[in-house]
């Protein structure tokens, strides 16, 4: 029943890939220091007139200065009362000394001027001293928070997201797949299309009364496409479709696997109309009485957090929820009651009509000779699933070029059958 997924499927999207956070601590630090160190920087010469170096130098020689403060980087000029000098002469001057200058101190002595050197303010060098390991450490934090978080972009799932969902999400028509690709089962299709009608046009049937159903399982054997038949109601439909293995709910901390549970369900339902996919669903649905760890078995509290979230939902919320499975006969009779997976659909091997579809699907874009009858093929494989035809066109085509043929024959398919067969 399996089909090749058509050309414009596209990448799904990842969780957790965001942009840079700009509100994030990470940037409020950063501002911080940058501001301080600018405020620092512009409030230096405060209440002075900021003049060139050599103009305060000259005020000096002239016995223009009634006292001088000087550090190791400034100079400040306190003028005599009743000099001449140009506007704004109610301001000391300011300049900054010249790197490597020492002529200034012997010129202060030779005027007999007062002069008091100074250092930094010490406050102001406190404060520095300890803005700049602190806000490192900060950063140190910041970063190493959204490591845990997995809050890295394109980085690994950090030791705090364990309880974010790992479901791949497909957004409305990016499954790349439709009906068109899902050969071999006719049957089962046709239960589906009613499931797509479901998720586009929900008020038919709610006007009468009617509840859209919540749950399908699809039952078959492995191979025979099960996973391409949600995602092509997915795709059918246009809505959004959350793809995930039921392995990938259980970890091994405890309570993990019913986090993941409920973070699905949520995002699921915030983008509603929407399909949560759950292949293997025995790894997470086996029967509670085959447990061997009784009540605090953390696979069967991922299953009871399932099933509240399966009763919790909305009716009229367009969200259902397709499940896979190939041992129906394990799963807890609480998921296959109504209200949860009210419907299942037999997915089986395909018959010999079925198995020539498949193998003209998949040889769409396969070279095949003037010999080649898909018929005598699909004749010779019976019991083949889709995943074994898939695999029969592709070895045909290996087989044809390691012989460096043009085009792939009746003898190598032939040859393709036993291979996959032993």
């Amino acid at each position: 029943m399996i089909g090749k997924p058509s050309p414009r499927g596209k990448k799904p999207d990842k969780q957790g890939q965001t942009g840079p956070r700009f509100g994030s601590p990470l940037a409020y630090v950063l501002l911080v220091l940058v501001a301080f160190l600018l405020l620092r920087t512009l409030f230096q010469d405060a209440g002075f007139q900021r003049v060139p170096y050599s103009r305060l130098v000259e005020r000096i020689r002239s016995d223009g200065c009634a006292k001088v403060i000087l550090s190791q980087d400034w100079v400040k000029c306190y003028a005599k009362p009743g000099t001449d000098t140009p506007a704004r002469s109610e301001l000391p001057w300011f300049a900054v000394r010249v790197p490597g200058d020492t002529t200034l101190v012997p010129l202060l002595e030779q005027k007999h001027l007062e002069y008091e050197a100074v250092t930094e303010s010490s406050t102001m060098d406190l404060i520095w001293m300890l803005a700049v390991p602190v806000g490192l450490g900060l950063l140190f934090v910041s970063w190493l928070t959204r490591r845990m978080s997995g809050g890295m972009p394109g980085g690994p799932p950090g030791v705090m997201s364990f309880g974010k969902t790992k479901a791949r999400i497909y957004m409305e028509a990016q499954t790349g797949v439709s009906f068109k690709d899902v050969a071999g089962i006719d049957e089962a299709v046709d239960e589906l299309k009613e499931i797509v009608e479901f998720l586009k046009t929900p008020n038919k049937f709610r006007r009468l009364g009617g509840r859209i159903p919540k749950g399908v399982l699809l039952v078959g054997p492995p191979g025979t496409g099960k996973t391409l038949l949600a995602r092509a109601v997915a795709g059918e439909a246009g809505v959004p479709f959350f793809s995930l293995s039921g392995s990938e709910f259980v970890e091994m901390f405890v309570g993990v696997g019913a986090a993941r549970v409920r973070d699905l369900f949520q995002q699921a339902a915030a983008k509603a109309p929407a399909i949560i996919f759950i292949d293997e669903l025995d790894a997470i649905g086996k029967s509670r009485n085959a447990g061997m760890f009784g009540g605090h078995d953390e696979r069967e509290q991922t299953l009871n957090q399932m099933l509240a979230e399966m009763d919790g939902f909305d009716a009229r919320t367009a969200l259902i929820v397709i499940a896979a499975t190939n041992r129906p006969e394990i799963l807890d009779p609480a998921l296959m009651r109504p209200g949860r997976f009210d419907r299942q659909v037999l997915v089986d091997r395909p018959d010999k009509r079925g198995r020539e579809q498949i193998l003209r699907i998949h040889a769409r874009e396969v070279k095949l000779g003037a010999d080649v009858d898909l018929r005598e093929v699909a004749g010779r494989t019976p019991g083949f699933a889709g995943a074994d035809l898939a695999n029969v066109v592709n070895e045909s085509a290996l087989l044809a070029a390691r012989k460096d043929r043009d085009k792939v024959v009746m003898a190598d398919f032939m040859e393709a059958i036993e291979r996959v067969v032993a």
